[in-house]
């Protein structure tokens, strides 16, 4: 089953257990799927997809610290809500070890040496990481193995 079907399975449950938060999670992705579709005149596959997820749980996590800047709970609890319904369809998550053996040998491959040379490690990292790490955190990673 595709993505995009799974989609439509669990949006068909969320509506049937009434389960607002889930329906409208899955509602905005859908829609976010349909407007590139219907703009570039393609279907999407399952990789295009996860990448759509994952801008959407990075656009959360932003709005989370404008929340929280405004001291809006209410706004804060129901976006981490829609977070672990986002993540439910992204692949694993790596962890920070596995994330940072990845650095490190993308460091080696390309034999940078400071963080001047950020920008040729950057793309093979989030390559491999593509759908199931933070972006930040590999940022995070290179910079701090790059500083050693």
């Amino acid at each position: 089953m595709s993505l995009k079907e799974r989609l439509m399975e669990e949006f068909k449950t969320s509506m049937k257990e009434k389960d607002i938060v889930r329906k409208n999670t899955i509602t905005m992705v859908r829609s976010a799927i349909k407007q590139i579709e219907v703009d570039n005149r393609v279907e999407l596959n399952d990789e295009q997809v996860v990448e759509i997820i994952v801008k959407q749980v990075k656009q959360k996590k932003d709005a989370i610290e404008e929340f929280k800047k405004g001291n809006r709970n209410d706004l804060v609890e129901e976006t981490e809500k829609e977070i672990s319904i986002l993540m439910t369809y992204l692949p694993e998550q790596l962890s920070e070890e596995e994330v940072r053996g990845l650095v490190a040998s993308a460091i080696e491959e390309t034999g940078a040496t400071s963080s001047k040379d950020m920008g040729k490690v950057m793309p093979i990292v989030i390559q491999k990481t593509k759908g199931k790490a933070d972006s930040k955190l590999v940022s995070q990673l290179v910079k701090e193995l790059l500083s050693n």
